[in-house]
C-alpha cells in the first residue's frame, strides 16, 4: 500500500564537501555551529529524512581539518572538535564552543548531558504546576522540579545536543522504516548565545513552523460535557447576545456514542458514530456553527479501533479484509500503512465531508506499536496533519507533543491539569521554554481542567494569560460546577473575562502577522527574555516573562492578590528604553528589574518604544475573525517605528507569495511627527476595498492633528483621553489603495505620568485606614517622586508600599 500522497517535502542529503568520513564514522559540518555526528560499526550511514530531521542541505561552512593517524581536529569560526576516530566516548570526542570567554563549561564530551534551558514535554496530564499528582512516580528535573522536560537547543553554556539515533526514517513512498540497529546519529548545536540564529538553523534542519489558519487565533470554546445540539446552539446564541466572541467550537467525546454502547463491545471511549439522541442532524448542526462564524473540532480517542456497533464498521471491515458478519473488531494499528489509509479516508473523511474542520487527537495510551520505537502519537500527528488539507483548506490538527520535529504538526494540546495557582504559575514558563525546541503553538486548558477549588480571581488571571498565550482555549472537565462561561463567575471576573476575550479577537490582525513571521522568519510568537539579551543575568531570572511578537512584552500575574492592596505583582525585567502600559498608558524607564502590581482588572502588557499594534476595531461587535473593515492601531511613539500588516484569505492549502496583501505603518519623529498608513500592496482581493481607522497614540500629551490622503484633507475625529494619556484619531472609510498621512503639527510629546492621580486610584481601592491614605497623598502632593523615602518610613503593608513605589519610580 502506497502512502505517496502523505510524503513530506524534504532535502535530506547534505553537500558532500561538508562531510569528513572514515570507515565507521561520519562527521558533517552543516553550519559553523551545527555538526552531525554519526558512528556505525558496519559503516552504514543514513541519508534519508527522519521523524525529526528533514533538511541537511545547508551551505558548506568554512572549516579546517587537521588529521593524524589516531586524531582528527576540526576548526570552524565558532567551534573546535577533537576526535580519536574510534567508537564515540567521553575521552575520545569533545567539542568546544569558541568565543564564549569560558573554559570547561563550554566544552562537551560525548555522553554528557548538556545543561540547556530545556524544551518541552509530551503532556501536562495529571500535573499541578510542575508536579505529577497521579499515575507515575515523581521524577526530578533540575528546571521543572518534578515534570521531566525534554531537551532544547538553547543553552547558557552555549551548546546542546539532539540524539536522533532512534527515530524512524521517512521513506520515498510516504511511509516510515526503522533505523539500522547499533548506530549513533546526533546533532550538536554550538551557537553560544546566538539564540535566534540557532533556532533559525533548527527550523531549517527539522522543518519550518507551518502557517496556522486564521480562525485558530481567536477564542476556542471547549468543555467536557454531554452537550445536545439544542444546548450548544443556545450557548452560542448566549455568547453572541453577551458579545463574547469565539471562533472554534470544540465538542468533546460525547458527540459519539458513549453510554449506549453494548458492553460486549467494550467501552464507548473510542467512537465514530454520532449520538443522534444528542445531535439528531450533525450536518445541519455543523453548518449552523459555520454560519455563526465558528469552526468545529471533534475529540477522538482512536485506541480501541473500529467495532461492530459503529456506522462505518461495514465499509472499514471490508477494506481491511474482515467479514462484517463476524463482528471482529478492526484493531487500531498505526504500524500498518493500509490501516492508516483506511483510518483516514473511510473513518474521518466522511465526517469531514459533513462539516468537521479538524480533529482533536486525544491519544493517552502510551508509545508502543508493533514496530519497536514507533510512537503511535507521532504517527497520528504526522498523518492526520498531512491528510487534513484534502478539501483544499490549510492543514491543522490538535494533539500532544511527540518529540523533536513536532512543531510541524500544530496545534499542541497540553493535557488535563489541576485547577490551581501552581498550575497557572507553571504554564508561562512551560510555554516559553517550548520555543527552545521550536514548539510555538501550545494550547492549554485555560482555567484548568479538573479538581481544585472555585477561585474567581484565579479564573480572571488565567483568562488574561490565555489571551496573551499562543492559543486561547477555555476548557473544563465533566462537572456541573466547573463550566467556564463568564456569567458563572462574580461580576468583576465576568467583566474581566468578557473584556479580555473581546481583546483576543481584536488582536487577530496582529497575531496573524506574527503567525506569518513564525512561518517565514522562524521567530516564534513567544520568545523568552533571554533571546534578546542573552548576556544579561536578569533575563534568565524572569522565567514567566516573554515577548509576545515583535511589539509587546508580557509579564503575567500568576499569584493571588494581596487583600489589603487588592493587587498582585509580577517580577519583571524591563530592557533598556521606554515602555508604555498597553492599557493605562503609564510610561516606564527600562534597564532594571521591577515589580509590576496590577488589580484583577488588568495584567502587565507593555509596548516597546516605537511599537505599532494593528487590531480590529471591536466598537461594533461581530464574531468574525476575517480581515476587518474597521481597524484600530495602537502606537507608542517614543521612537521611530514601523510595522507591516500581512493578510491573506486565512485558510489556503498552500502558502504562496501572491496570496498576501501588505500594509505598512510608519511613525517618524523629528521636525514634524508623522504617522503614515501606506497603500495596501499585493493581493488586494483578500482585504476590504475601504477601511476606517481608529489610531490610538498612547503615553502622549494632547496636540493638534492634520490628516491627509494623497494630498486631500480628511475630516478626522480627534479626541484626547486623559486617563490613558492617549490621542485618539478616528478616520472614516478610505480606499486601501490610498496613503493616509497623520501629522502632529505642533509635535507629539510624551506625557508625564500623573503621579497624584495614579496614587489616588491605587489607594482608593486599598482596604486600609482612611487616615493613612490621606497621609500618603499629602506626601505625594508635597514631594512627588521624592515621597518614596517618607512613605517607606510609614511601615505600610508591603504590597501597598510596593505598588506606590512602582508608580513613583516608573
Amino acid at each position: 500500500m502506497s502512502m505517496e500522497s502523505y510524503k513530506l517535502e524534504s532535502h535530506p542529503v547534505c553537500e558532500k564537501e561538508a562531510v569528513i568520513q572514515g570507515d565507521q564514522y561520519r562527521i558533517t559540518l552543516l553550519t559553523s555551529s551545527l555538526v552531525r555526528l554519526e558512528y556505525s560499526e558496519k559503516g552504514v550511514f543514513e541519508d534519508r529524512a527522519t521523524q525529526s530531521v528533514l533538511n541537511r542541505d545547508f551551505s558548506v561552512p568554512k572549516f579546517k581539518v587537521i588529521e593524524e593517524v589516531d586524531k582528527l581536529s576540526v576548526y570552524t569560526e565558532n567551534i573546535e572538535l577533537h576526535y580519536d576516530k574510534k567508537a564515540f566516548t567521553a575521552n575520545g570526542l569533545e567539542i568546544k564552543v569558541k568565543n564564549m570567554g569560558g573554559g570547561w563549561e563550554n566544552t562537551w564530551h560525548y555522553g554528557e548531558e548538556p545543561d540547556d534551558l530545556r524544551g518541552t514535554a509530551r503532556t501536562l496530564d495529571m500535573t499541578e504546576g510542575a508536579k505529577i499528582i497521579s499515575g507515575a512516580r515523581l521524577m526530578e528535573d533540575k528546571y521543572a522540579g518534578k515534570l521531566p522536560m525534554e531537551r532544547g537547543v538553547i543553552s547558557k553554556g552555549g551548546f546542546s545536543v539532539i540524539d536522533d539515533s532512534h527515530s524512524m526514517v521517512l521513506t520515498e513512498d510516504g511511509w516510515i522504516a526503522p533505523r539500522e540497529e547499533g548506530i549513533t546519529d546526533m546533532y550538536y548545536f554550538g551557537y553560544g548565545h546566538r539564540y535566534q540564529e540557532c533556532l533559525k538553523d533548527f527550523y531549517h534542519l527539522c522543518g519550518k513552523t507551518p502557517l496556522l489558519p486564521r480562525y485558530a487565533l481567536g477564542n476556542w470554546w471547549s468543555r467536557y460535557h454531554r452537550y445536545t445540539e439544542e444546548e450548544y446552539k443556545e450557548l452560542v446564541e448566549r455568547f453572541e447576545k453577551e458579545e463574547i466572541p469565539f471562533s472554534v467550537a470544540v465538542v468533546d467525546m460525547d458527540w459519539h456514542l458513549v453510554d449506549d454502547v453494548d458492553p460486549k463491545y467494550g467501552s464507548g471511549w473510542t467512537g465514530y458514530t454520532w449520538n443522534k439522541k444528542f445531535f439528531p442532524n450533525p450536518k445541519e448542526f455543523m453548518s449552523w456553527l459555520h454560519e455563526h462564524g465558528m469552526k468545529i473540532t471533534l475529540n477522538v480517542h482512536p485506541a480501541d479501533g473500529v467495532r461492530a456497533f459503529e456506522e462505518p464498521y461495514k465499509r472499514v471491515a471490508e477494506k481491511m479484509g474482515i467479514d462484517p458478519k463476524s463482528e471482529i473488531p478492526v484493531q487500531f494499528d498505526p504500524a500498518d500503512p493500509h490501516f492508516m489509509e483506511v483510518y483516514l479516508k473511510d473513518l474521518h473523511h466522511p465526517l469531514e465531508e459533513e462539516g468537521v474542520d479538524f480533529w482533536w487527537i486525544d491519544w493517552q495510551q502510551g508509545g508502543v506499536t508493533k514496530i519497536p520505537g514507533l510512537d503511535p502519537l507521532w504517527m497520528l500527528n504526522h498523518y492526520h496533519y498531512l491528510d487534513s488539507n484534502w478539501k483544499g483548506n490549510r492543514s491543522l490538527t490538535f494533539s500532544r507533543y511527540a518529540g523533536v520535529g513536532s512543531h510541524r504538526y500544530p496545534i499542541g494540546f497540553s493535557g488535563d491539569t489541576v485547577i490551581s495557582w501552581e498550575t497557572l504559575n507553571f504554564q508561562p514558563y512551560f510555554t516559553n521554554t517550548a520555543s527552545n525546541i521550536g514548539y510555538g503553538w501550545w494550547s492549554h486548558d485555560i482555567g484548568g481542567h479538573m479538581m481544585g477549588v472555585r477561585d474567581d480571581e484565579l479564573m480572571a488571571r488565567w483568562v488574561q494569560y490565555g489571551v496573551f498565550s499562543p492559543i486561547n482555549r477555555l476548557h473544563s472537565t465533566d462537572n456541573p460546577f466547573n463550566g467556564k462561561e463568564p456569567w458563572k463567575f462574580d461580576k468583576i471576573t465576568e467583566s474581566v473575562m468578557k473584556e479580555y476575550l473581546r481583546l483576543r479577537h481584536a488582536m487577530v490582525p496582529y497575531l496573524y502577522t506574527m503567525n506569518r513571521r513564525a512561518h517565514v522568519d522562524d521567530l516564534p510568537l513567544i520568545e523568552p527574555m533571554y533571546y534578546m539579551e542573552p548576556e544579561l543575568r536578569e533575563a534568565y531570572e524572569v522565567p514567566n516573562e516573554y515577548y509576545f511578537g515583535s511589539e509587546l512584552l508580557i509579564s503575567p500575574i500568576t499569584e493571588p492578590q494581596d487583600k489589603t492592596a487588592r493587587a498582585a505583582k509580577a517580577k519583571t525585567w524591563l530592557p533598556e528604553g521606554l515602555w508604555a502600559d498597553f492599557f493605562t498608558g503609564a510610561v516606564y524607564h527600562g534597564g532594571r528589574m521591577i515589580n509590576l502590581w496590577r488589580g484583577v482588572e488588568n495584567m502587565p502588557v507593555l509596548m516597546k518604544a516605537g511599537a505599532i499594534v494593528p487590531m480590529k476595531d471591536m466598537t461594533v461587535f461581530d464574531n468574525s475573525v476575517e480581515n476587518p473593515k474597521a481597524m484600530e492601531v495602537k502606537v507608542f511613539p517614543a521612537e521611530d517605528g514601523s510595522f507591516t500588516l500581512w493578510e491573506d484569505q486565512g485558510d489556503t492549502a498552500v502558502d504562496e507569495e501572491e496570496n498576501w496583501a501588505a500594509t505598512q505603518f510608519t511613525f517618524t519623529g523629528g521636525a514634524q511627527d508623522q504617522f503614515v498608513i501606506g497603500k495596501a500592496m499585493g493581493n488586494l482581493s483578500v482585504i476590504p476595498n475601504k477601511r476606517s481607522w481608529k489610531l490610538v497614540f498612547t503615553g502622549v500629551k494632547g496636540t493638534t492633528v492634520h490628516v491627509e490622503t494623497d494630498g486631500e484633507v480628511v475630516q478626522a475625529k480627534v479626541a484626547y483621553c486623559h486617563e490613558t494619556a492617549s490621542m485618539i484619531v478616528e478616520i472614516p472609510e478610505i480606499s486601501v489603495e490610498r496613503e493616509i498621512c497623520v501629522t502632529f503639527t505642533d509635535g507629539l510629546m510624551l506625557a508625564e505620568n500623573n503621579l497624584e492621580e495614579r496614587c489616588y486610584a491605587m489607594l482608593e481601592k486599598a482596604q486600609m485606614e482612611y487616615d493613612v491614605k490621606s497621609k500618603i497623598m499629602e506626601n505625594v502632593k508635597k514631594q512627588g517622586r521624592n515621597a518614596v523615602a517618607s512613605i517607606v518610613a510609614m511601615d505600610l503593608n508591603p504590597a501597598v508600599l510596593g505598588e506606590l513605589c512602582e508608580i513613583l519610580n516608573a
